[in-house]
């Protein structure tokens, strides 16, 4: 298990159906004659309108009192062991059992050491208990288990998320073939789920192989004939920064039989949260997998989804994608991925994430609560304190304002200025061609380059020497050159 913290502690009731995969194109005809019985009811009927906080049940599927009691089952020794567990003093660095203690509990509770690790890794994924300190103690949705129906099932979701990581391990013989396929092909577990959750039944292995077959063939030939943009977009900030995109790799179809495997441990690693059941070489979607689906294409068809779908991804995983993007199809995925979460959680991930040290994915960071717009300005404010945010969110505040023609210089200390014109430079020196620095200090030296590299070096700017030497080192001005190098050393000997 390599994820410890529930992450939808404080989200609405929607699931994913992925780890970082959308819902394309669904196959069609959806329903086959001779798996419907004549008369029998349809469980789906239109969606409701979305709305914040608790969702509502789609008509026709379960609620939460209903679905509640096969997670509490599905989840059963997980709660046994976090019971057990309760205030424990010591657990590895991952927040795993030591053995001494797996042993116990499995003797306790009448498992193997084996299940008892296992149900002690999905205690935590659940929020059934947290590392704390070097311990662990029991967390707030087991206090809730018994009676918050809802909190029970957001605790399922969150197992059924990391489906991956509750999959079997392929056979030896297969691993190989599975450090290729595997990640492709779970990229297409939420277009089996909605042909699963359409179809309403169960359906032949054979048929999911074949869906599985050709998802991953238009993958491959997308990608040798739609490469990424040419033109990465990086926020007005740091607009200098220019990279190169990696051309795509274009793979061979793989053998049918590896295909079969790796279908073989989707379903089961599914099966293992509960999502499907398997049975005479057909699997069928559980009502906790129905559910499941349904959410997460309600909240498909609520979000303006993109052509790229980074809607399901952290903010970091976000704006490390959109760098490579021309600023369009950035905006684009910004406001797709701002609307799929509640607006607060959504700047507070996009600020923690410019905390970062990356200074471009701090300018993009901004860039994307510019599309937030004034819903962000609680956040950004806050901001305002925090040195390595500041110079950006005053910016950001001054766009935001109803005041025409504000310049930076309007709004920005020389200090302010100075920090902000390091980490723009070492986005460059990053991520662009080092060439680069020479505009980047004839824009921002008005003549004076001397001025700008003695207030670059006072700057307290962590990359400030590295910046600075880099300038020495390209400039083809000598006299600027020893100058910036001047700076420099005066950073390394304490002078800043």
């Amino acid at each position: 298990m390599t994820s410890r913290n529930p992450r939808d502690r404080d989200a609405p009731l929607q699931p994913k159906t992925g780890t970082g995969a959308t819902v394309t194109r669904l196959p069609g005809p959806a329903r086959r004659p001779d798996t419907v019985q004549p008369g029998a009811p349809r469980r789906r009927t239109p969606a409701p309108k979305p709305g914040r906080g608790r969702v509502p049940v789609p008509d026709g599927l379960p609620a939460p009192a209903e679905l509640a009691p096969l997670a509490r089952r599905m989840l059963a020794d997980a709660v046994r062991i976090a019971r057990w567990a309760g205030e424990l003093g010591e657990v590895d660095k991952r927040g795993e059992l030591l053995p001494d203690d797996a042993r116990a509990a499995g003797k306790a509770l009448a498992m193997t050491v084996g299940a008892a690790a296992r149900a002690w890794g999905q205690a935590l994924l659940v929020g059934l208990v947290e590392a704390r300190e070097g311990g662990a103690a029991p967390g707030w949705r087991l206090h809730a288990w018994e009676h918050d129906d809802e909190a029970v099932i957001r605790g399922w979701s969150a197992l059924f998320d990391a489906w991956t990581l509750v999959a079997p391990m392929p056979p030896a013989a297969m691993r190989g073939v599975f450090a290729v396929l595997a990640g492709q092909a779970v990229d297409q577990a939420p277009q089996l789920l909605s042909f699963l959750h359409l179809v309403d039944g169960p359906v032949p292995d054979s048929e999911l192989l074949e869906l599985l077959r050709r998802g991953l063939d238009e993958r491959r030939v997308a990608a040798g004939t739609s490469p990424l943009s040419p033109v990465p977009h990086a926020a007005s900030a740091v607009s200098a920064v220019r990279g190169t995109c990696r051309e795509p790799q274009i793979d061979t179809p793989h053998a049918p039989a590896e295909v079969a495997a790796v279908l073989d441990w989707m379903l089961d690693g599914l099966a293992a949260v509960g999502a499907l059941t398997r049975h005479d070489e057909a699997a069928e979607l559980s009502p906790l997998g129905h559910w499941a689906v349904r959410a997460k294409l309600e909240e498909i068809c609520t979000v303006a989804q993109t052509a790229a779908g980074h809607i399901e991804q952290s903010a970091l995983e976000l704006l490390d994608a959109c760098a490579n993007y021309s600023p369009g199809p950035a905006r684009a995925e910004y406001r797709a991925w701002v609307a799929a979460r509640p607006v607060d959680r959504a700047v507070a991930e996009l600020l923690d994430a410019a905390r970062g040290e990356d200074a471009l994915l701090r300018g993009l960071a901004f860039e994307a609560l510019r599309v937030a717009g004034g819903t962000a300005e609680q956040g950004v404010r806050a901001a305002v304190d925090e040195p390595v945010l500041r110079p950006y969110a005053l910016l950001w505040l001054a766009e935001q304002s109803d005041e025409a023609g504000v310049l930076p210089s309007d709004v920005l200390t020389a200090e302010d200025a100075a920090w902000l014109w390091v980490d723009t430079a070492a986005a460059v020196l990053d991520h662009g061609e080092t060439s680069l620095l020479v505009g980047h200090v004839e824009g921002a030296s008005a003549g004076e380059p001397v001025r700008l590299f003695h207030r670059a070096r006072q700057s307290g700017h962590p990359r400030a020497a590295s910046v600075l030497t880099a300038v020495a080192s390209v400039h083809p001005d000598p006299v600027v050159a020893r100058a910036a190098r001047r700076s420099a050393f005066s950073v390394h000997d304490g002078g800043a």
